[in-house]
């Protein structure tokens, strides 16, 4: 980490602040529910545009077509170019998803 200083004494890092956004998420096989994190003062929109290969999601659950969770892990990369839509959601919604 390198931290850089200005003439005024504000400094600055390489660590860049993100807050988790949960959402759902649609690939091209699977339906994703988990968290995905975006830089602080930005929108989900402005993460999937970003120039990178994959999406990060943590808390993920991957579910097949009867609803049921096939698989679930705290971190899943998943590849931008799979993603049909993606919508975040609040808390009540991500219960009502979920059932």
């Amino acid at each position: 980490m390198t931290i850089e200083y200005d003439e005024k004494g504000k400094y600055y890092t390489d660590i860049v602040k993100k807050l988790p956004v949960p959402v759902v998420m649609q690939t091209v096989s699977h339906l994703v529910r988990g968290l995905v994190h975006v830089r602080e003062g930005e929108r989900l929109k402005n993460e999937l545009e970003r120039d990178e290969m994959f999406l990060a999601v943590t808390d993920a659950a991957v579910y097949g077509a009867d609803g049921k969770v096939l698989f679930s892990a705290s971190f899943m990369a998943v590849q931008r170019a799979q993603v049909v839509w993606i919508m975040p959601v609040d808390g009540e919604q991500q219960k009502d998803v979920s059932e």
